[in-house]
């Protein structure tokens, strides 16, 4: 018989009983159809990646299922009807795994805390306060670093922009009106007593 691995997504205001209960009716009906489920395995309330039906999290269950395919087609329909199944898939595989699959290995490893030394490191290489690899920021010298360009060499990275006419400019400097080929307009003059009228 043909080999498959099912998983479908319950709800997330179901309890994990009513889950369980769900997963045995499913193994009832691949049972009928003269199939078997070798495996069940229940990972537990994870959050989506988005929004299905209004939840933001869901149930996982997976089964390894050994059945005709007649079968898995009306457990898969039954699913369909069902108001507490927002999510299902089946793929077809050449053999079925015997040990727990990963996410079931993945729950184990964080239940053992078998974490390694990041805890003592705090983020992404170390320096004990999280962050990118960072010390305190002491250590980062004068300019402070960051996107502020104070600990480039040579300062600022500004760069003039070239003229608008698209003519270069003579030994960079500026030209004599000011912009472009238009000639300033005089100042009008300063008056050396602003508060009195006269």
């Amino acid at each position: 018989m043909p080999l498959y691995e099912h998983t479908f997504l319950a709800r997330q205001d179901v309890t994990q009983a009513q889950v369980e209960a769900l997963m045995k009716e499913f193994e009832g009906v691949i049972a009928e159809g003269q199939g078997k489920v070798t495996k069940q395995e229940y990972w537990g309330l994870k959050g989506l990646a988005f929004k299905i039906k209004k939840n933001r999290k869901a149930h996982y269950a997976f089964f390894n299922i050994d059945a005709p395919p007649a079968a898995v087609t009306e457990m898969e329909r039954r699913m369909g009807i069902n108001s507490d199944i927002i999510r299902f898939m089946t793929v077809r595989v050449e053999e079925l795994e015997t040990e727990p699959s990963v996410q079931m290995r993945k729950q184990d490893r964080e239940e053992r805390g078998e974490r390694g030394d990041r805890g003592d490191r705090g983020g992404f290489g170390g320096g004990g306060r999280g962050g990118f690899g960072g010390g305190p920021r002491g250590d980062r010298g004068p300019g402070g670093g960051g996107f502020r360009g104070g600990d480039r060499e040579g300062g600022s990275t500004f760069r003039p922009r070239p003229p608008r006419d698209g003519a270069p400019r003579e030994g960079g400097a500026p030209r004599e009106g000011g912009f472009g080929d238009r000639p300033r307009p005089p100042r009008p003059p300063r008056d050396s007593n602003p508060g009195s009228e006269g």
